[in-house]
Parts: C-alpha cells; sequence; structure tokens
C-alpha cells in the first residue's frame, strides 16, 4: 500500500538531486585535471634529469598552482552565478508587490502553456500563489529556488580538494619507484586512474563507459608522451 503513490525506493526524489550530480561530476572532472596536469608536469621534468628534488619541487608547484587556480575559477564562477540568481529573486520580488494580478495572470498563463486546462491552471496558479508567490514564480518561470543558493567558498573547497587529490597519485608515483621504474609506474598509474574517472564520470552522467574512459586514457597519454618527449630532447639538446 505505501507504493500507491507511484514511488520507488530506488528512485531519488530529493528536490537537489541534480545538484548533488552536478557536484559529484565537477569533483570527478576536478580530480582528472590534477591527474593530467600534475603528471605532464613531473614526466616532463624526468626527462630531463633523474634528480628526485627537481621533480619533487615542479610537482608540488605543479599541485599548488593548480589547486589554487581551480579554487579561484570556481569562487569567480558560482559567485557570478549566486549574484545573478540573487537579482532574479529580488525583481521577481519586486514585480509581485507591484503588479500581484499581473503575475498571477502570467503565472496561469504558464501552466497553461505546459498543457493544463484553463480551469486547472488557474486553480493551481491561485493555490500556488496563495502558498508561496515567490517561489511559485521562481520555479515555473526561472527553475530556480531561493532556498538553494550556490555556495562560492564550498564550490572553492571541493574543487582545490578534487584537484589536489587527483595530483596525488602522479607525483607520488614519480617519487617513491627507483629511478628506471619512474616513468612506467608514472604512466601505468595515471592511466588506471583516468579509466576509473571516465568510467565514474559516463556512470554518474549516463554516458558509455567504455567511451569515455578510452577518451581520457588517450588523451592522457599523449600528454604524458608529448611531455616526456619534450622533456627528453631539450634535456638532451644541453637547453636545460
Amino acid at each position: 500500500m505505501s507504493n500507491l503513490m507511484g514511488s520507488h525506493d530506488n528512485e531519488p526524489h530529493t528536490a537537489n538531486i541534480a545538484g548533488r550530480l552536478n557536484w559529484l561530476r565537477a569533483g570527478v572532472l576536478g580530480a582528472n585535471d590534477g591527474i593530467v596536469s600534475v603528471a605532464a608536469t613531473v614526466v616532463g621534468v624526468a626527462g630531463v634529469t633523474n634528480s628526485p628534488t627537481p621533480i619533487l619541487v615542479a610537482g608540488v608547484a605543479a599541485v599548488v598552482g593548480g589547486a589554487v587556480s581551480m579554487a579561484l575559477g570556481e569562487y569567480v564562477s558560482v559567485s557570478s552565478q549566486r549574484d545573478s540568481q540573487r537579482a532574479l529573486i529580488e525583481k521577481e520580488r519586486l514585480e509581485l508587490l507591484e503588479d500581484p494580478e499581473g503575475e498571477l495572470a502570467e503565472l496561469t498563463g504558464l501552466y497553461r502553456a505546459k498543457g493544463l486546462s484553463a480551469a486547472t491552471a488557474d486553480q493551481v496558479a491561485l493555490e500556488l500563489t496563495a502558498h508561496d508567490a515567490l517561489s511559485a514564480h521562481l520555479s515555473a518561470e526561472l527553475n530556480i529556488s531561493q532556498h538553494e543558493e550556490a555556495n562560492p567558498w564550498q564550490a572553492a573547497y571541493a574543487s582545490a580538494a578534487a584537484f589536489t587529490a587527483g595530483a596525488l597519485l602522479p607525483l607520488l608515483a614519480i617519487l617513491l619507484p627507483p629511478a628506471e621504474w619512474r616513468i612506467p609506474v608514472t604512466f601505468l598509474a595515471v592511466l588506471l586512474a583516468l579509466a576509473l574517472t571516465g568510467t565514474l564520470s559516463a556512470a554518474i552522467g549516463g554516458s558509455s563507459k567504455t567511451t569515455s574512459a578510452t577518451r581520457l586514457v588517450i588523451g592522457g597519454a599523449l600528454a604524458l608522451a608529448a611531455t616526456y618527449g619534450i622533456g627528453s630532447a631539450l634535456g638532451a639538446s644541453g637547453v636545460i
């Protein structure tokens, strides 16, 4: 009897499920950026020298610089999104104060446009307006909620943390093995990690896991090969 309303235990019904999926996807992509960018840096330096000190310095610099850059970019982006959302909410609130009848007619028209009959649209608009007019208009017109405001600091921390978590893998992979094993171990660890992040990203988005993982692995392999080749060429030429 508990499922008479059509609910299923394995279906998500929380209002912010889309937001959670976006956060998870952003975390996976942030980790992927950390893996690729730091791996390319340390592999390029390893192509010049076997000394662990310059590899460590370059790797740490890449981790710190990349994490700060990711955090700053995410903070600016989400701050702009939040400011735009606040402006839209205030605009809608002002319109409701100045012309409540016109806004009710507009809300009714929106529900008619979605396929409701005139009588049903009128009733829905009236009941939603009586309950919470601002929320009703924000949802129907703009698909936003005044109670789910984006947090730029949270986004910045999450982005930096995801990047750093991904970046630690290639840094450890190239520093821990003996000198002769550094490059192959790093290549293997990075490509396996990219296959995993590609699979997770596809699982979140509902796309092909094989295609996503293959795309990332090929791209990562090309990036590592290019930076290692450049580092080796510069080292052999005596430029560095």
